[in-house]
């Protein structure tokens, strides 16, 4: 048989013109092995996904334990299955008022679609309020609130009535107004360079949307699960979302996204008209034990605490006169290079060194560094070490 990256090649859809091409055979804890038995330390984790590492233990007993009873069984919202229902319940008990009815989506793009309408359903306006250099998911719903031309002009055209403001700019707030269904932001900007909200940001924002009657959607699909220290980035901003939006870091490794809100908003989706908001393999069983059993672990143990050292540990160590920045918090970090071809060269030096780093998705001097929340201290150190040599090598 041809090996398997020319059949990857030849026979799966592809995404850029270069991809990294490592084939993986094996995955466990914070570490990735190839054909070759070569290992990788992953700093990546899925892309913020894999909060727990691989193949952690709790998560898959859970999947097992209910495979061993059914998988899907019915499209959403139908029959009563105990793994859903505990989820949904383990959330909104982890969350402020009025954040108590969650609906389970397939990914964190869907989730996004599902927010968007429901704010649009509840307040019965259409415009949307997004920021600048905002990432919120591919699907076309999601890329209508994307602030990147670049990244969407070729599919246009989206869905008409976004307004754009810049990230962290307190005198645009004014224009949320009472024509605004909904401003939706990320809690800390992921693909532009994981910028977070300045001081009092987001209490300005959430005051202004009460003041006009708008909702604010906080998109926590890549921050939340404990990656900043607390469950939910909000959490540090004084402030609750009308509406949550989260997913990657609660599957355990599984494809999940949710929305979040109160029950008086999401019983808009019920009717008027009756299934509002649809979705077949959303709330699947086998998916929602595997994040009750990350969730309970991320709840259950001082891994959220650690995030912050661990933070400090990394800022401490990658000190290097081509790392112009550390931006980010807890163990969502992106290294701001001096060019943009220091940032490729160390990507592929540091694979090829056996340590998995990757890119931001609209700043080119951005390295991610988004790991496991179960990476311990020796680890980073050891990561640390690597990526310091190979910024000590490059040649841009």
């Amino acid at each position: 048989m041809q090996k398997f990256a020319a059949l990857f090649e030849k026979y799966q859809a592809q995404t850029t013109p270069y991809p990294m091409g490592i084939e993986i055979i094996r995955a466990k804890d914070c570490y990735l092995y190839d054909q070759n038995k070569k290992r990788y330390l992953d700093l990546v984790a899925g892309v913020s996904a894999c909060s727990l590492g691989h193949r952690h233990p709790k998560v898959v007993r859970a999947i097992k334990k209910q495979l061993r009873k059914y998988m899907h069984v019915m499209v959403y919202g139908e029959f009563v299955q105990k793994e859903p229902v505990l989820l949904s319940k383990l959330l909104a008990d982890s969350l402020p008022n009025p954040l108590d009815t969650t609906y389970l989506t397939n990914s964190g793009t869907e989730a996004i679609e599902g927010a968007l309408k429901l704010a649009k359903r509840v307040t019965g306006r259409s415009e949307i309020v997004a920021a600048k250099n905002a990432y919120h998911g591919n699907t076309m719903g999601a890329m209508s609130v994307m602030g990147y031309e670049e990244r969407k002009s070729a599919y246009r055209p989206l869905i008409p009535g976004t307004l754009f403001i810049d990230f962290n700019d307190f005198d645009a707030i004014d224009r949320i107004t009472t024509k605004t269904a909904a401003v939706i932001l990320e809690t800390i900007q992921g693909g532009a360079g994981f910028i977070q909200p300045k001081k009092k940001y987001l209490i300005h924002i959430k005051k202004r949307c009460e003041e006009v009657g708008a909702l604010l959607i906080l998109d926590e699909i890549q921050p939340g699960m404990g990656r900043t220290g607390k469950l939910f980035a909000f959490m540090d901003h004084g402030i609750v979302p009308d509406i949550l939006v989260t997913g990657k870091g609660l599957g355990g490794g599984l494809p999940v996204g949710a929305f979040i809100a109160s029950q008086h908003h999401m019983a808009q989706l019920k009717e008027a008209p009756s299934l509002g908001h649809i979705t077949t393999f959303g709330g699947n069983p086998v998916i929602a034990a595997a994040c009750r059993a990350t969730l309970s672990t991320v709840l259950n143990s001082n891994l959220m605490a650690e995030t912050l050292e661990k933070e400090q540990l990394f800022r401490s160590l990658l000190i290097h006169n081509k790392i112009k920045e550390i931006r980010g918090k807890g163990l969502m970090l992106a290294l701001i290079m001096d060019s943009p071809e220091a940032t490729q060269q160390l990507v592929k030096q540091a694979v090829e060194n056996g340590v998995l780093l990757f890119f931001l998705l609209f700043e080119p001097k951005a390295v991610r560094i988004s790991p496991p929340l179960t990476i311990s201290k020796t680890q980073i150190k050891y990561a640390c070490k690597k990526i310091l040599h190979v910024l000590d090598d490059l040649n841009c």
